[in-house]
């Protein structure tokens, strides 16, 4: 048997690849790989167009062929000549099945049905398929095998409830609380104080002047200026002009008013006259004044980034949680699994939460993560972030480091760290919901209690309700992490016992001989399905 393995991520993108929703899958093909190998030849391609020509020449050698998609349905070919089944990883409680956005591939019911098959990683996973195509259809329940890879790391870092100390290194950066000098008035970032503006001087303003009455006016003067305005007006009816003959004479009337008689008029008549000549008042124009500019805000400092190129490194001790997530991933609840930690063992100084993102835009969470971290200030114990990718070595100090392992998750599709650290034989802290239902109980984790509540599909542009999650409980994370601590620092003996049933449930779990078993069961099934078919074929042609 030859198997076609692809995946959208390899081993050349992985680094740049941090916080894509395919980067899971990468991990999933690599822990297959080996258990493929003792079945048949492998053969892993970089893109999807070379899986119909490998075929070809194989099937014309003889030899029959199965392509693996590490990659979800909708992302998955369906016009392919070569058997083909997609593996899939879901957390949610059902499957899309019906499309948007005029696009057919969306209903997962309609592609995995047209596979006629389908390898899941989880009983979770395999209860939504056939919750849509019904309980005969064909599903594999194959966790990744991955046990025996962690040998090397249990041999040379032995479960131990109280760390005496482990110096971790990343090429990136790292965040730690203890150098950070958290303060809730760092919220509030200094604005650079500019020089005042000296305030402009006002114009004087002119005191009123009183009314000074004109000169007492001669009877010749007044004759004087008559006999000026008569000949005016008498000039009104004997030369044309612009304005008409009208607004002339009440002209040179008012002007003759003012300059000759208006003293000798009672000041009420004196208004009244003035009326009469000047006719009704116009009202006022409203004059729209312009207020000037508002002035623009000051811009707030914009936060000044780690350096991420260079190797860094940092020394943890004592009671050590770690967990390993993507903090752009809304499943992953990353905010409670913090501000749980630092209000359970805020007096501790001897907790450490060591948060190893899986993301490679330091500045999608960096600004978020300090307010966290600013609005929970001060406490004792340490959070310590570490952005960079980690090489096998350096992933294997982190292994070792760690106490217990972390898990907040609303929805879980198979949730690898967690399986990797329990591996390590680490107990963990975790809900016993979605894909961890499979491996988590009392017997190796303290349980996160959870509820249900209503959800979206990833993809789904519409933003409709069509499935289901969980909600975990805060107060319950909180007791997880003081019980944990309590046990670590006060009963060793009970750790130990939990450690090692987290290393023996791995090994029933994802060992290499019991998914070696299953996938064999799985693939005689179906080759004597499709013998069965074909002789079903045959005789109905017979006749």
């Amino acid at each position: 048997m030859n198997f076609i393995l692809y995946s959208d991520v390899n081993d050349h993108s992985i680094s740049q690849s941090l916080g894509r929703p395919e980067y899971s899958y990468y991990f999933v093909l690599k822990a297959y790989r080996p258990v493929l190998e003792s079945l048949g030849q492998v053969h892993v391609v970089s893109s999807v167009a070379e899986v119909d020509p490998l075929y070809l020449t194989l099937q014309q050698s003889g030899q029959d062929c199965l392509f693996l998609s590490f990659s979800p349905p909708h992302k998955t070919p369906l016009d392919l000549q070569c058997p083909m089944v997609c593996v899939v990883a879901w957390e949610f409680d059902s499957i899309p099945a019906e499309h948007w956005d005029g696009d057919l591939r969306h209903d997962w019911s309609r592609t995995l049905a047209r596979h006629g098959r389908v390898i899941t990683l989880s009983s979770h996973t395999a209860e939504a398929i056939r919750r849509t195509l019904g309980e005969g259809f064909p599903v594999l329940v194959l966790p990744t095998p991955l046990w025996e890879r962690f040998a090397g790391v249990r041999e040379r870092y032995p479960s131990r409830p109280v760390n005496p100390g482990t110096v971790l290194q990343i090429r990136g950066c790292i965040i730690d609380t203890r150098s950070l000098g958290l303060s809730a008035d760092g919220l509030i970032a200094p604005l650079v104080e500019e020089e005042p503006v000296p305030e402009p001087v006002p114009e004087p303003v002119p005191e009123p002047q009183p009314d000074i009455e004109p000169a007492h006016l001669t009877w010749r003067r007044r004759a004087f200026v008559s006999r000026h305005y008569l000949r005016e007006v008498i000039r009104v009816f004997t030369r044309r002009a612009e304005q008409g003959r009208l607004w002339q004479i009440k002209h040179n009337l008012l002007c003759w008013y003012r300059e000759a008689v208006r003293d000798l008029v009672s000041v009420p008549l004196r208004v009244m006259t003035s009326r009469v000549l000047r006719g009704p008042a116009a009202l006022p124009v409203p004059v729209f004044i312009e207020p000037p500019p508002e002035p623009p805000p000051p811009e707030h400092p914009q936060a000044v980034l780690p350096d991420t190129s260079q190797i860094m490194e940092t020394q943890v001790s004592g009671v050590v949680y770690v967990s390993v997530f993507n903090p752009d991933d809304g499943r992953k609840n990353w905010h409670h699994l913090i501000t749980a930690f630092c209000w359970a063992l805020r007096d501790v100084e001897d907790a450490t939460l060591v948060l190893k993102m899986t993301q490679n835009d330091l500045s999608t969470y960096y600004v978020e993560l300090l307010t966290l971290l600013s609005q929970l200030s001060p406490f004792s114990c340490r959070v310590v972030v570490m952005h960079g990718f980690l090489e096998d070595e350096q992933f294997a100090r982190l292994y070792g480091a760690a106490s217990f392992y972390v898990n907040a998750s609303r929805c879980e599709g198979l949730c690898l760290p967690l399986m990797e650290f329990m591996s390590c034989a680490r107990p963990a802290i975790a809900p016993d919901h979605t894909a961890m239902r499979d491996y988590i109980d009392p017997e190796v984790a303290f349980i996160v209690k959870s509820s249900r509540e209503p959800t979206i599909w990833p993809e789904d542009s519409r933003i409709l309700y069509r499935t289901l999650r969980h909600r975990p409980d805060w107060g319950s994370l909180k007791l997880a992490y003081e019980q944990s601590y309590a046990m670590a620092r006060h009963q060793p003996q009970a750790y130990q016992a939990m450690a090692e049933a987290a290393n023996q449930r791995m090994r029933r779990y994802c060992g290499f001989e019991p998914v070696q078993q299953r996938l064999t069961g799985f693939l005689a099934a179906q080759a004597g399905a499709e013998q069965l078919s074909l002789v079903a074929s045959a005789g109905a042609a017979s006749c």
